[in-house]
């Protein structure tokens, strides 16, 4: 008779402690945009660990105390969800907590604190498999990408001082070595006009600049503006109107040369299908950190290409943010591909970032790499997001 052999399986790996961080410091200087000015930076890291000693680490998009109260979901809303799930099921996860979050909104803050959540799970199933995400998500299909630099922010200055402050500030990027550049607007229509003419002439006529609105304009006003960057050649203008206004961004993708990019405040599938729908974006701009993290960005990406809308991702926030577009970057497809594809870039945000620049045991180093390799840096090649933030200097920045 047959001996019968039985293999035991190993028990699935489980969550067991989600935390939250939110970490914050005084900038040296105050900075603004169209929408506001701050003088403090913040980041919220999401840590999830499991039984098995493997940790996961994400992030949530959204600044001061919209970090806080993403915090508060993260851990008393969501964690009470899933500790004690399968880190492995990131879909299943992810769909369990949308579920039981849709009654109560399907954009915004419950989505922003679902992101770093199901980034730090991806970060787990790469520790775990021993492979970095971008293979996991469809593989490496580039070993470094090209960075812009972002600067020239709004300032409690005239409009002249803004002149001559973007002007010179726009040359430093150039100099710094990064592939492009992109400025801030928000003063009013005319005095913009004066700032990206400014940022021209800084930069001279043949480097790539890009201006963000952040949604300051009416479509009219947009229009105008608009067609001076048509005369400035520049590469895109970024939400130029607010979200909401989709026939503004279709109206102004008809009229003008200049690309017209956005998506930073849209979230999951569903929204960026009915964004898309419209054919208002040249440019797609997802961010990872808000839209649902990486199991949502996926489909968002892929929504895109289906409809031959090339994506740049919007990047903000600390080196976990950074770390993971790095990722996903390294596995997006170039559209429209050939023999020489445009390739993604990454954001970089040139103004003060510890949270950027001193999270990790060993720093990315973004600056440095741009200014010795004509403009790319390389993507991390560990296992998940492929970096190891060190606990002590989380501790000294973090607040409750």
């Amino acid at each position: 008779m047959a001996a019968l052999f039985f293999v035991r399986r190993k028990p699935a790996m489980k969550i067991e402690q989600i935390i939250s961080h939110v970490l914050q410091y005084d900038m040296p200087e105050e900075l603004g945009y169209s929408q506001q000015y701050y003088a403090m930076r913040t980041a919220h890291l999401v840590e999830v660990r499991t039984d098995e000693g493997i940790t996961g680490w994400g992030e949530c998009f959204g600044p001061g105390n919209v970090a806080r109260a993403n915090k508060h979901i993260v851990e008393n809303v969501i964690a009470p969800m899933i500790v004690g799930s399968d880190p492995m099921n990131r879909s299943g996860i992810w769909h369990q907590v949308y579920n039981l979050l849709r009654d109560h909104g399907q954009k915004g803050m419950s989505i922003q604190a679902l992101s770093g959540v199901d980034i730090a799970l991806w970060d787990i199933m790469g520790k775990a498999t021993g492979l970095p995400i971008c293979k996991l998500v469809g593989g490496k299909l580039r070993n470094q990408v090209p960075v812009y630099g972002y600067g020239m922010m709004l300032k409690r200055e005239s409009a002249d001082e803004h002149v001559a402050r973007f002007k010179d500030e726009a040359a430093a990027i150039r100099d710094a070595g990064f592939v492009a550049t992109k400025m801030k607007v928000g003063l009013g229509v005319r005095d913009d006009i004066k700032l990206a003419a400014a940022v021209r002439e800084g930069i001279g006529d043949d480097y790539r600049f890009m201006v963000d609105a952040n949604h300051c304009y009416t479509a009219d006003d947009a229009l105008e503006v608009g067609l001076a960057l048509d005369d400035l050649d520049a590469y895109w203008f970024e939400e130029p109107v607010a979200p909401e206004d989709r026939d503004g961004y279709k109206f102004l993708r008809k009229r003008l040369k200049t690309r017209i990019a956005g998506g930073e405040a849209e979230f999951t599938r569903w929204g960026w299908r009915d964004l898309l729908d419209t054919e208002g974006l040249s440019i797609a701009q997802p961010e990872v950190c808000a839209l649902g993290g990486i199991s949502e960005y996926l489909k968002v990406a892929a929504l895109c290409h289906a409809r031959f809308v090339p994506v740049i991702n919007h990047v903000w926030g600390s080196a976990i943010a950074v770390a993971t577009n790095l990722q996903l970057l390294a596995a997006l497809e170039p559209l429209p591909g050939g023999l020489f594809p445009v390739e993604p870039m990454l954001e970089f945000d040139t103004t003060d970032n510890k949270f950027r620049d001193e999270l990790l045991k060993e720093p990315l180093s973004i600056q440095k790499q741009v200014g010795t390799t004509g403009g790319f840096v390389k993507i991390p090649d560990g296992a998940g997001l492929g970096i190891d933030p060190d606990p002590d200097f989380i501790a000294h920045y973090e607040v409750t």
